[in-house]
């Protein structure tokens, strides 16, 4: 193929699915907003008030960037997962992407690009949401913006690969229901590793989440349990394994035709 019908390619899988996710946004963007209005209110209003200040600052903006991850993940992660599963059986349009010319990487791109803008238009409207509750509060606006674009293309890796293997409906919400939200709020959203005995800060390191959660909290508050580089680096290699994987199972086809 020519750069340009790699491009064309490219942006035909984007756009179908962004246009999905702004078509029904009610249902893509509005129950996270609306899931962290309820937390800023509990946390912000009824703990936050009587927690008071945690690593010297406000409880709420402590356990911000935590909420907007869990966001971020979730709806990463689901938005490929599903997009997907249903080009498998519902659309039934991955047949004719396979034996399309289209390299298996770009295919792999087209999939995770709109769960990265799935991912990031929903980080975005939730710290919005969080402003009236913690005030606008951003140490480093570079590391904020590279957790968010990495977290988003590291969760929608691993939403395509489990698309790739789901073989039902509920395939697709085991993962985000009983594996990564257990994950994120055990990663440091409400409390600092440092606070922990020394067996649960073993397993909270061993959490690749925590990393995710603690980069992002250091670029808004400018603290962190652990050096930014690691968490950085973690993201980093997640990124690749998962990316890895997914070229991998596209390139096969394996689980996908039918």
């Amino acid at each position: 193929m020519t750069p340009f019908e790699t491009w064309i390619s490219f942006y035909t899988i984007v756009r179908k699915d962004i246009v999905r996710i702004v078509r029904i946004w009610p249902q893509t963007f509005l129950p996270a907003v609306v899931t962290s209005v309820l937390y800023f209110l509990i946390f912000g209003t009824v703990l936050g008030s009587r927690i008071g200040e945690f690593q010297g600052v406000d409880f709420v903006a402590f356990v911000v960037p935590g909420l907007i991850m869990l966001a971020v993940v979730t709806n990463a992660f689901s938005n490929v997962a599903f997009v997907m599963f249903s080009s498998k059986f519902f659309a039934r349009n991955i047949d004719e992407l396979l034996v399309s010319p289209t390299p298996p990487s770009i295919i792999v791109a087209g999939f995770v690009a709109s769960g990265i803008v799935r991912g990031i238009g929903v980080g975005v409207l939730v710290f919005l949401t969080s402003i009236p509750f913690a005030g606008l509060s951003i140490h480093s606006l570079p590391v904020v913006l590279v957790f968010l674009i990495l977290t988003s293309l590291a969760l929608s890796l691993g939403g395509l690969i489990n698309g790739i293997h789901a073989q039902s409906i509920d395939g697709i919400n085991i993962i985000p229901t009983f594996v990564l939200t257990p994950l994120v709020y055990l990663g440091g959203i409400f409390y600092s590793v440092e606070a922990l005995p020394s067996f649960w800060q073993g397993v909270t390191h061993a959490n690749p989440i925590f990393y995710i959660v603690d980069g992002f909290r250091y670029g808004f508050l400018g603290i962190s349990d652990t050096p930014l580089l690691l968490s950085g680096g973690v993201l980093l290699a997640v990124s690749a394994v998962l990316g890895l994987i997914a070229w991998y199972e596209i390139r096969s086809g394996l689980r996908l035709k039918q």
